[in-house]
């Protein structure tokens, strides 16, 4: 039993769910890229309002059938990272299961404090996995509503392959829905090294080190503590930073705009010293998806379950980042996502990962310098966050997000589609305390903590 912000989380039971099919015993080597995720877990949760059509036992059973039949197609999931004789990572496909909580909370839905996850969903709502890959928990909640959570070994798929899982357990509950849309592909062979490898690129070497060349990043370890916070970002902002971020003929992206919206306010946050000291570079990175660069024709590429992931970032002077305009910022965003959405790059990541093996690599932008100052953060997109397509049966949800209180001493920021699907954006972030509050008071019309009137009157 775990109490909340003013509620009671409480377990009635935990067991085991296993593949209903269960597969040969087997050993699947994470791949190259893989082996550049440290061992973190991240989570997502999906809430649903009072589906008054289903009581909580049979929505639970029916998660508990349709996930045993989704891990006969996903079933790493039901495995086990191990350590293998070179001290490398290996997932161990046995077959064990995945630990499945069931819960419920003396909270209504519209009581939960999502603006700040870490006191309602961190350890409460979301299931602390001890075992296997992956964990889930089933909470039901006073007012009959439900909330699913999953978490899941980074090292084993990113937000991409949990989409896919996602969907395809959410199909198979449906009852009018029995085979997914989409099978998982997890051939390693899509992303072996090359013979003979090129790692000259020099992107590589800027955005990539050996762990024993770096001081290795703090899991856990802050000056200042770093929080979580979700906010909502109406489609009419993101419109006018667009327009504010493209120049010259060049239409930026929404997420670019974004970025270099985010890159300037936190510089801005840096040059006032909300911590109290004064910074000079702000750095900033941004995840790439390497799928559509590696499918060359390919179309397991597609459906591939893993990490194909590359963290192109630049770090600019705080004073050059306020005094610019936005279409300047976002141009210096697009310059350095140039150096990794190539093919070219993501092989060379491939071929950089094999030469320095068995000594692991890591993203330079989550590895500061004691001689360096100045914030650091990661933006990734959630944008393909299959929101509307997550429905076991009884609805679509009216909230969803990714939960990473990822535990190192850089930013990380995860801008996901509103499941309203009017345009608007639901922005989870975890930053540092002061940083979060320079936005708020800077741009509160911008960054507005999210409450259920925003979603709510909508369903």
């Amino acid at each position: 039993m775990v109490s909340g912000e003013g509620f009671i989380v409480s377990v009635s039971k935990v067991e085991v769910v296993a593949p209903e099919l269960p597969m040969q015993e087997h050993w699947l080597p994470l791949s190259n890229l893989d082996l550049l995720i440290p061992p973190l877990d991240f989570s997502v949760f999906i809430c649903y309002k009072n589906p008054s059509s289903m009581s909580f036992p049979s929505m639970v059973g029916s998660l508990k059938n349709a996930l045993a039949q989704a891990l006969v197609y996903y079933y790493p999931l039901a495995g086990e990272v191990v350590t293998n004789s070179t001290g490398e990572p290996e997932l161990f496909c046995s077959n064990r299961g995945v630990d499945f909580v069931e819960a419920v909370a003396d909270v209504e839905l519209h009581r939960l404090n999502m603006y700040n996850p870490d006191d309602t969903i961190e350890g409460k709502l979301v299931p602390k996995k001890k075992h296997g890959v992956l964990a889930v928990q089933a909470t039901g909640l006073k007012c009959g509503s439900l909330v699913v959570a999953c978490a899941l070994d980074h090292r084993i798929g990113d937000a991409y392959s949990a989409n896919m899982f996602l969907v395809s357990w959410a199909e198979i509950a449906q009852p009018n829905k029995p085979i997914i849309s989409a099978h998982p592909c997890f051939r390693r062979s899509l992303l072996f090294p090359r013979r003979p490898p090129s790692i000259d690129h020099p992107s590589l070497h800027d955005m990539y080190a050996p762990m024993a060349a770096l001081p290795p990043p703090k899991f856990g370890v802050q000056s200042e503590p770093l929080i979580s916070r979700i906010y909502y970002v109406t489609s009419d902002h993101l419109n006018r930073m667009q327009a504010l971020a493209s120049s010259n003929g060049v239409k930026r992206t929404r997420l670019q705009s974004f970025s270099a919206f985010l890159w300037k306010t936190v510089a801005e946050a840096a040059a006032a010293g909300v911590d109290g000291q004064r910074k000079v570079v702000a750095k900033m990175g941004v995840v790439v998806d390497g799928r559509k660069r590696l499918s060359n024709g390919d179309k397991n590429m597609g459906s591939y379950f893993g990490n194909v992931l590359s963290i192109p970032y630049g770090g600019k002077q705080v004073e050059e980042l306020v005094e610019k305009p936005l279409s300047w910022v976002a141009e210096k965003v697009h310059e350095f996502l140039e150096m990794g959405v190539t093919e070219e790059h993501f092989l060379g990541l491939v071929d950089w990962v094999e030469a320095h093996r068995p000594v692991p690599g890591v993203a330079r932008i989550y590895c500061g310098h004691e001689n360096e100052e100045g914030p650091r953060f990661v933006v990734s997109s959630g944008q393909r966050f299959p929101v509307s397509k997550v429905d076991f049966g009884w609805g679509k949800p009216v909230f969803a997000s990714y939960h990473f209180p990822w535990g190192g001493d850089a930013g990380y920021v995860m801008p996901m589609p509103s499941p309203i699907g009017n345009g608007d954006w639901l922005v989870y972030m975890h930053l540092f305390e002061g940083l979060l509050s320079f936005m708020e008071s800077k741009d509160p019309q911008v960054f507005k903590p999210f409450s259920w009137d925003y979603v709510l009157s909508r369903h």
